[in-house]
């Protein structure tokens, strides 16, 4: 251990006593950490990354068993007293989990959970602890700040939490931060901003970090050193430029070769989205479709209700075997759009309005009856294939109540027949149709959802962040076969994702959305190297790229400003000041989309400087 060194860890090894016997998770690892220094911990699920620094701060389950060192300042985490352990727990070492809402005390307020840290901490009350918890949350651009401090946890959203868990763990002044995957479930503007946070911590404060993260492009703008780690063992360890320019280990070549790169759309040996063909007719025509919801603001006698335009005025066509992304940050409308279009949320509809379309029929008239029989030609691929897959039925089951509800004329052979079929085809083993989703990793179970959507070989598939929370490896292997199928099968796709990366591999346009408005939409290649909204140059040069030098010399393009809420009329003008009425009820202007080159729709904006 040297004298710089905030962590030292040495010789660990982590088991946990199973039904199934003895499972050695981590075995015999060695690291420091230095002051001032970011390491990487990169390795996808299941490797021992976070178990590693779990175990550090003494939350390894009780069927665990940790032996090993691990020095804070020279001092042994792993045998000092469970008090004093928690003195320095959330102080000086603190840690960012992966999931916020199962490390959230559910019964509890943002202000009263920040609160208590900085009481025990601090000793920091009343007014003066408040301002600080303001400030915290502000820093990792929460709207509304204050107003949070009053809510739950259920009541934000996912990134919202992950925010609020990053602002806690930056409520002490900690020498060391332990970050499990804490960008994953961000936007790539909050992500970058939240990155800059810690390293700004880092330079400005000496902060050493323990960054674990299966993203390389995170771990190319973050990290002095990489560990590279795969069951349980470090299979290469380095500086950053020498993991990243001369990797050793093909674990380490095929993460890199995995990850999607948002400068290289077309990469060797991966199959390719077919050009569009030109005669293609349209599927689905969507126009000017607007989904608001009512909120009550206030409270008592004066409550008032106030429409939150989660969708306000979006139109867009797409043609057979074209896959359109769709991107934004959260609470922009994405899922919401692909709600809308599949009549599973209600479309505001003025009198002789046809606001979504499907092969000359508007859906939006027909009754329950009439769309449940064409649901055979749409299908949806849910972000949680867990959540999505009803956990009393087995794999088989799952994958044939499509043909059970439209085929119902197939025999009970045929059925069986046909999901062996599709199994084979998402390249999940047929010995798996009896098991149950519990039983199944989180990339089978995506499998086993996209089998599902296919099954009935639909015209139309609209992937809601399908790929999102996979690792790097199984994410590509997803992005493979949904090409292969869209190739095979010639159906259309809605890809609603965050990464941009990924969006531009598989999409041939995309759509970028705005607090409900679209605010460019082109081709993939004008939109990314031809952006023109502000909106959208902001969001592709927060996008990380696995490449450190370049990720080091890449231009930074900043948004000024808070998060405009959704309730505000105003917030959707935050590129048209000049159009805005100064009030937050008052009906605004809306931007017109102009065509600035064949196929490249920009939304009006002022030319200021709006971005940084």
């Amino acid at each position: 251990m040297s004298d710089q060194s905030i962590l030292s860890v040495r010789d660990l090894k982590i088991s946990f006593t199973t039904p199934d016997g003895l499972v050695e998770a981590v075995q015999g690892i060695s690291f420091d950490i230095a002051a001032g220094e970011c390491v990487g911990i990169v390795g996808e699920s299941g490797s021992g990354k976070s178990q590693t620094c779990l175990a550090a701060l003494g939350l390894v389950a009780s069927n665990g068993k940790v032996t090993g060192e691990a020095l804070y300042r020279g001092e042994d985490l792993l045998t000092m007293s469970a008090k004093k352990r928690r003195e320095i727990s959330g102080d000086k070492i603190s840690m960012i989990f992966q999931d916020p809402l199962t490390s959230l005390t559910p019964h509890m307020t943002i202000g009263k959970q920040m609160r208590e840290v900085l009481s025990l901490h601090k000793n920091l009350h009343g007014d003066d602890a408040i301002k600080r918890c303001i400030a915290l949350l502000e820093q990792v651009r929460i709207p509304e700040a204050a107003r949070r401090l009053n809510q739950f946890p259920h009541e934000l959203s996912g990134g919202m939490r992950q925010r609020i868990m990053i602002a806690m763990a930056l409520l002490g002044d900690p020498d060391l931060i332990i970050a499990d995957e804490p960008t994953t479930a961000l936007d790539v503007t909050v992500q970058a901003q939240i990155l800059d946070i810690l390293r700004d911590l880092q330079q400005e404060q000496n902060t050493a970090i323990a960054l674990i993260t299966h993203d390389m492009g995170v771990v190319a703008r973050m990290c002095d050193r990489v560990l590279v780690m795969r069951q349980g063992r470090f299979v290469e360890t380095g500086t950053a430029d020498d993991v990243f320019y001369t990797p050793q280990h093909d674990y380490t070549k095929m993460l890199l070769d995995a990850m999607p790169r948002i400068d290289q759309p077309m990469r060797e040996g991966r199959p390719q989205i077919a050009p569009l063909a030109k005669d293609a007719k349209p599927l689905l025509e969507v126009d000017q479709v607007k989904v608001h919801f009512p909120v009550k603001t206030g409270g008592g006698l004066f409550a008032k209700t106030k429409p939150l335009r989660a969708v306000d005025g979006v139109s867009f066509t797409l043609s057979e075997g074209e896959t359109l992304g769709v991107v934004g940050e959260s609470g922009c409308g994405k899922s919401t759009l692909a709600r809308a279009v599949l009549q599973f949320a209600p479309i505001k509809k003025e009198k002789g309005d046809a606001p979504v379309v499907w092969l000359g029929k508007d859906l939006t008239s027909l009754d329950k009856t009439d769309i449940r029989d064409l649901r055979k030609d749409f299908q949806i691929v849910f972000q949680d294939p867990l959540a999505a897959l009803n956990p009393r039925m087995t794999i088989g089951r799952s994958i044939a109540e499509p043909l059970l509800v439209h085929k119902k004329e197939m025999s009970a052979e045929g059925r069986e027949a046909e999901v062996r079929r599709m199994l084979d085809r998402v390249g999940l083993d047929q010995s798996m149709l009896n098991r149950y989703p519990h039983e199944l990793s989180g990339g089978q179970n995506q499998r086993v959802g996209i089998a599902r959507a296919m099954i009935l070989q639909p015209e139309m598939v609209i992937c809601d962040e399908a790929v999102s929370a996979l690792d790097v490896s199984v994410q590509a292997q997803i992005i493979d076969l949904l090409i292969d199928l869209q190739n095979e099968f010639g159906m259309a796709l809605i890809f609603i994702s965050h990464d941009l990366s990924v969006v531009r591999e598989v999409s041939h346009r995309v759509m970028v959305l705005y607090l409900g408005q679209v605010v460019e939409l082109a081709s993939r290649d004008a939109i990314y190297e031809d952006a023109r909204h502000p909106y959208t140059k902001a969001l592709i040069s927060a996008v990380p790229t696995p490449d450190p030098k370049l990720e080091r010399a890449k231009p930074r393009i900043q948004l000024q400003g808070d998060l405009p809420s959704p309730m505000d009329s105003r917030a959707p003008l935050r590129f048209l000041k000049s159009k805005m009425i100064d009030d937050a009820d008052a009906d605004q202007y809306r931007p017109k989309l102009i065509e600035v080159s064949p196929g490249h729709f920009v939304a009006e904006f002022d030319e200021v400087e709006e971005v940084a």
